[in-house]
């Protein structure tokens, strides 16, 4: 279950970054949303999901919103030098993406955030329009990959890393 400070319109932070990638997740916020900062979209996308979910619909994140919400997608920020289980899911979704002798293959899954994976998470960014910067952050995880609303989060199963 989920919990969290109360937050509202003008909060600001981690826990609204944690707030906005679940409504990523639930495909009620873009994923260019995630910035941190409780404005206007992010007060909407939490009033439909309140609405959704039978909830006052105050566009307030309190104790009732937060045991609503999912889990944490736990899609951390990576990058060359990263290493264990959340590289591997990565490495996953990169290889689910592309597949083997792509651009996007990141080669052994390993959980080594090595050269190959780095050249593989650039070809992905370059592929989806975005920086290529070769570090995975919020853009990476979450920037529509393809079919049926996936994201490298989803493809790399990143709800269960």
């Amino acid at each position: 279950m989920n919990s969290g400070p109360l937050l509202s319109a003008g909060s600001t932070g981690d826990d609204v970054r944690r707030v906005q990638r679940l409504l990523v997740m639930m495909k009620l916020l873009d994923y260019t949303g995630i910035d941190g900062i409780f404005g206007p979209q992010t007060t909407a996308s939490v009033q439909t999901f309140q609405q959704s979910s039978g909830l006052t619909a105050d566009g307030i994140v309190g104790p009732a919103t937060w045991s609503a919400l999912p889990a944490d997608p736990r899609t951390p920020q990576l990058a060359a030098g990263s290493s264990g289980p959340a590289v591997s899911a990565l490495q996953t979704g990169l290889l689910a993406y592309g597949g083997a002798g792509s651009a996007t293959d990141p080669g052994p899954i390993d959980g080594i955030f090595g050269p190959q994976t780095t050249a593989a998470v650039k070809a992905y960014q370059s592929a989806r329009g975005t920086y290529a910067d070769g570090i995975v952050g919020d853009a990476t995880w979450w920037i529509p990959a393809g079919a049926a609303g996936a994201t490298l989060a989803s493809l790399a199963g990143a709800t269960t890393v």
